[in-house]
């Protein structure tokens, strides 16, 4: 049996595992939850090493007897695996994370149904090889969502996650509009027949009103400027490993993964929507810095600094040649991982502390060293401070705006990074240094080695540039959204 369903099923199986004996210790629920969010970054490994002897290049696994495009199809393909591998490595680290962060909530295994119901919905969304599929998954991943924002069940909480869910809910009335009239105009879903529908029909009204359609919808998933104000609500008031899990990999995949899909694959990539990607990418760099320099509220500087840094994937995906997709991809990789780190400190801190309240406390460092260290070494990361990971994906993404001769892109970025670096300093600087005082409870074990683990990745990530390891992970990725239209030919031939 091939290992594509497993993806879906073993996150799905586990949220409904843990509900029915959820009444049994709580350990029990733990242990399952990181064994099966190990199993699932494992077989993401192991497709990621073995999917170049595949045909094509594609893992493809069909539903029933019929064939695609009329019947449904899961794939697997160069762009897809390595979005497993990011979403699957942070969703393990965010569990082991949460065994031991969740104990100050009651009915922890509600959490944990919802966690792998997301992820289900997550993984779906990368295997989906059908645009209403796509949709289905992506409600899927959204809804837990919501639900784990109100997790805390306070009034600041049960308020974020109505904003989020009024938001997201425009969002998928946006996405599901554009996808009737797609079917309308094409009659199919199958976005391999559907690309090769509008390749010959050539240019149309249709597809330039579901082009805004999709960016509207799918760039508020991906919290771009100006769909962006759910995100500061969302993030800042949802647990630490919902936020975690919300700014590392959900508005990566539910936005940018979907934008890069459809517009390069199914679309093809035209020059008015690679020019509305630059402007929208560059206002969320600049906005989003500057909402986070006014930010006294640790996590709602962090919600605002992803808004900043999406906007680095986005600009690479409108440069569009290949170094600014690879750039873009490198640094969307970065961002999974600083920043989930940077959200787990952040909860790390409000349980040592009592407090999210910057300017009311200081020491992290002396009183909990792992905390300090590991959110120095992110935050160094996400300034783009060489020799770490952070840096090089910004360098990549500004030497791409040079060598597309569109050098004021590359400037806008350079100073973005700057800016960046001003408010993580003034920010964090007090923070992390001087005399620790207030101890409130301590970090748990389990959430030390996660962040540990977290902070040695982020250290290692610059490792990933090597010939060897770049071809694993990035080439693939990379070619497939620079070959385009060819998606279709690859993912047909693969399925039959």
């Amino acid at each position: 049996m091939t290992i594509v369903p497993l993806f879906i099923i073993i996150p799905m199986a586990t949220a409904f595992i843990i509900a029915i004996i959820s009444r049994l210790q709580e350990r029990l629920h733990d242990a399952l939850a990181v064994i099966s969010s190990l199993a699932i970054f494992a077989l993401s490994v192991f497709a990621c090493m073995t999917i170049g002897n595949a045909p094509s290049g594609v893992m493809a696994y069909k539903l029933g007897s019929l064939m695609p495009p009329a019947g449904i199809a899961l794939i697997i393909d160069g762009f897809s695996v390595f979005m497993l591998v990011t979403v699957n490595l942070v969703a393990f680290l965010i569990a082991l994370y949460a065994s031991g962060y969740m104990r100050q909530y009651t009915d922890k295994w509600k959490f944990y149904c919802l966690f792998f119901l997301m992820l289900s919905g997550i993984n779906g969304v990368l295997l989906a090889s059908d645009i209403f599929n796509l949709y289905v998954f992506l409600e899927i991943a959204a809804i837990a969502a919501y639900f784990l924002v109100a997790f805390g069940t306070e009034a600041e909480e049960l308020e974020a996650a109505f904003k989020y869910a009024i938001m997201g809910a425009v969002a998928s009335c946006f996405i599901l509009l554009g996808i009737a009239f797609l079917y309308g105009h094409t009659s199919t879903l199958n976005m391999a027949d559907m690309a090769s529908v509008l390749a010959m029909s050539g240019p149309s009204r249709v597809v330039q009103l579901v082009s805004v359609l999709f960016i509207m919808g799918f760039g508020l998933k991906a919290a771009l400027v100006p769909f962006h104000a759910w995100l500061a609500y969302a993030h800042s008031s949802a647990p630490a490993p919902v936020s975690a899990m919300l700014s590392g990999v959900l508005i990566k995949v539910l936005g940018i993964y979907a934008l890069a899909r459809i517009f390069y694959n199914v679309f093809g990539m035209s020059i008015v929507v690679s020019q509305i990607l630059i402007v929208l990418a560059v206002l969320s760099m600049i906005v989003g810095a500057i909402l986070a320099f006014g930010q006294s509220d640790i996590k709602r500087l962090l919600a605002y600094s992803t808004v900043s840094q999406i906007g680095y994937v986005a600009l690479g995906l409108g440069i569009g040649t290949p170094l600014a997709i690879f750039g873009a991809f490198f640094h969307l990789f970065n961002h999974s991982i600083f920043k989930s780190l940077l959200f787990m400190d952040a909860g790390s801190i409000e349980m040592l502390k009592g407090t999210r309240d910057m300017n009311k406390i200081s020491g992290v460092i002396a009183d909990a060293p792992v905390t300090g260290y590991s959110s120095l070494i992110s935050a160094l990361s996400i300034c783009g401070l060489p020799p770490l990971g952070g840096f090089w994906s910004k360098a990549i993404i500004i030497f791409a705006c040079i060598q597309a001769h569109r050098p004021a892109l590359g400037l806008i970025a350079a100073l973005v990074s700057v800016l960046t670096l001003a408010y993580y300093f003034r920010a964090l600087t007090p923070v992390l240094f001087g005399a620790g005082s207030g101890i409130k409870a301590r970090p748990t074990p389990a959430m030390n080695v996660a962040m540990a683990v977290m902070a040695i990745l982020v250290i290692a990530s610059a490792l990933t540039l090597l010939p060897s390891v770049r071809e694993l992970i990035f080439n693939g990725a990379v070619n497939v959204v620079t070959d385009g239209m060819a998606y279709a030919a690859a993912i047909t031939g693969a399925v039959k």
